[in-house]
């Protein structure tokens, strides 16, 4: 992919950390970026099925478990 230059404010002591353990901070920071993109897809993911996943466990508390004569634990 691509990569694109962007700006970051990030405090000066840290910077400075970073830059005596000569830490990649460009890698660090898309690191970081891709970990906060990743639980913002879960927690949208989970957003956008809550009405299936509670209409499920309904279904499941007053039915049970589908096919469990056949779960050999």
């Amino acid at each position: 992919m691509a990569k694109i230059r962007t700006n970051l404010s990030l405090e000066s002591e840290l910077v400075a950390e970073a830059k005596a353990l000569k830490v990649n901070m460009s890698l660090a920071a898309e690191s970081g970026v891709q970990d906060a993109v990743c639980k913002a897809r879960e927690e949208a993911w989970r957003r956008d099925n809550a009405a299936a996943i509670g209409s499920y466990n309904e279904w499941v508390e007053e039915n049970g478990i589908p096919l469990s004569e056949f779960r050999q634990f």
